[in-house]
């Protein structure tokens, strides 16, 4: 390829309606301390996410230390989560303070596996932090009656499921809290940003004074804080990119169903398929390999997409339980699909502007490394290096 294709691509607004947005930031000379766009976009998410309540912030980590601190968890409780996630999800624990204790996933759809919590659970377990993977929702059903037995508070890092909804509810409005992040890279994005969502309204002041160095609506400190707040730039951003989600999410459902009509039932490739019951929203094509079957190994097929400067991404890998700044530091616990999931995932380029000649030839690639599969669709010639 003689252009360069990511694995995302950040969506962007008509330039100038982003300057028509944000002009009004000139007149009031407010930058940021939760100003009028900040209000605005808070207002317009939380009636799109269909949840009681939001508190906006600077990037989705922020969101999910805060969501964490404002639970009042002991020093040193543990929280059950996944290693099968970015490295944001466990740092925010062990940065609040928190020790994760790493859960293994279904194989079907690589979220938290329920089955597995319970033997997990001790006398210094104080929550469940679960990831709704590539905008898979997790058995929140199951999660949930877990957690009611077991007095225990439920946190979803729901970075890849923005707009879904499951059982026509928001996946935002299940647990005791919900983060979004709205990186630049995400199916809706304000540059950087993120948010909490929550149905307790009493969460509504302490997760202000956490986000705004612990300061009361009066202006006097009444708990250590730090700052995390949305500036008016990002929710301009944001103003302007909720507009166009809906057809952003629908380009990029055709980009998934082209990449599908290729790759759908090849021996050795399983595309990680939709939920029944989830409002999908598209964020990401993950596909396992199966080296035995597909006579490739991950690592050797991503090399080739490079050599064609195509850039998929092995997300989530490693898993975060190995990450050197954990050696010795969590308790060990067996994640055995986890461990299988990682060394076999690629993340497929996907985004709403990615045009059907570049899904054409990343697929004849795939499927001529393929050796039963020496399929060629696109530029036979130019498919090796």
């Amino acid at each position: 390829m003689e252009k360069s294709i990511y694995v995302t691509q950040s969506s962007m607004p008509d330039f100038e309606e982003y300057v028509s947005e944000i002009r009004q930031i000139w007149d009031s000379h407010i930058l940021t301390n939760m100003g009028k766009l900040h209000n605005e976009l808070e207002q317009k998410l939380r009636k799109y996410l269909s949840v009681k309540g939001i508190m906006l912030y600077t990037n989705g980590h922020m969101a999910l230390e805060a969501a964490l601190q404002v639970m009042g968890f002991p020093a040193g409780g543990e929280v059950i989560t996944t290693p099968f996630t970015f490295a944001s999800t466990t740092h925010a624990i062990v940065r609040s303070g928190l020790r994760p204790v790493f859960c293994d996933i279904k194989e079907d759809d690589l979220t938290m596996d329920p089955d597995q919590i319970e033997r997990l659970i001790t006398e210094h377990t104080v929550a469940i932090v679960p990831v709704h993977v590539y905008g898979n929702v997790c058995n929140v059903r199951e999660i949930e009656r877990i957690a009611k037995k077991h007095n225990l508070k439920v946190i979803y890092d729901a970075a890849h499921a923005f707009g879904e909804q499951y059982e026509g509810r928001g996946v935002g409005s299940f647990g005791d809290a919900s983060i979004f992040s709205f990186h630049a890279t995400k199916v809706f994005n304000t540059i950087e940003g993120g948010a909490v969502t929550f149905h307790d309204p009493e969460l509504k002041n302490r997760l202000y004074e956490i986000k705004n160095f612990g300061l009361s609506k009066e202006g006097f400190p009444e708990t250590v804080g730090g700052n995390a707040k949305m500036n008016e730039f990002q929710a301009a951003m944001g103003i302007c990119n909720l507009r166009h989600v809906e057809e952003e999410i629908a380009k990029r459902k055709n980009v998934v169903e082209h990449y599908r009509a290729f790759l759908e039932d090849i021996d050795g490739l399983t595309l990680v398929r939709p939920q029944d019951g989830v409002k999908t929203n598209y964020a990401y094509l993950p596909v396992l390999i199966d080296e035995k079957k597909a006579g490739i190994t991950r690592d050797e097929l991503c090399n080739r997409l490079n050599a064609h400067n195509i850039y998929p991404r092995k997300y989530f890998y490693p898993l975060t339980s190995s990450f050197p700044c954990y050696k010795d530091k969590v308790r060990e616990t067996n994640t055995p699909v986890a461990s299988w999931a990682t060394e076999r995932i690629l993340a497929l380029p996907l985004y709403a502007d990615l045009d059907s000649d570049s899904v054409d030839a990343i697929c004849s690639i795939i499927l001529a490394s393929i050796p039963s599969k020496k399929v060629y669709l696109y530029e036979p010639e130019s498919l090796f290096i």
